[in-house]
């Protein structure tokens, strides 16, 4: 590929050049469709996330308004374990990623 080439080759070599080209191109097009599919699907397994996380704050919550009915727990009593856990892995952040138990 390159001025030696249509130098030596004159027509013949142009059209090499061009073909190479044109095949970097479709290897680009390719490369990128591939980066395309590859965000698409992050997209679809972020969608996914958020559709669990919102599925678990249903049960949660749904789990908490029946412990506090039936008078298994108050309402008081488990904003402080809720802050008490909290703080367990030294910030207050309204995140806990420690042992369940």
């Amino acid at each position: 590929m390159g001025w030696g080439r249509t130098l030596l080759l004159g027509d013949i070599g142009n059209r090499l050049d061009i073909e190479d080209t044109e095949r970097e191109i479709g290897e680009l097009k390719r490369s990128m469709r591939g980066a395309f599919r590859k965000d698409m699907s992050q997209d679809e397994k972020i969608e996914a996330l958020i559709a669990d996380n919102a599925e678990l704050k249903l049960y949660l919550a749904s789990l908490v308004r029946l412990l506090v009915k039936h008078g298994t727990i108050a309402p008081e009593e488990l904003r402080e374990i809720v802050e008490k856990v909290d703080a367990e892995d030294g910030r207050i952040d309204g995140k806990y990623g420690g042992e369940m138990l």
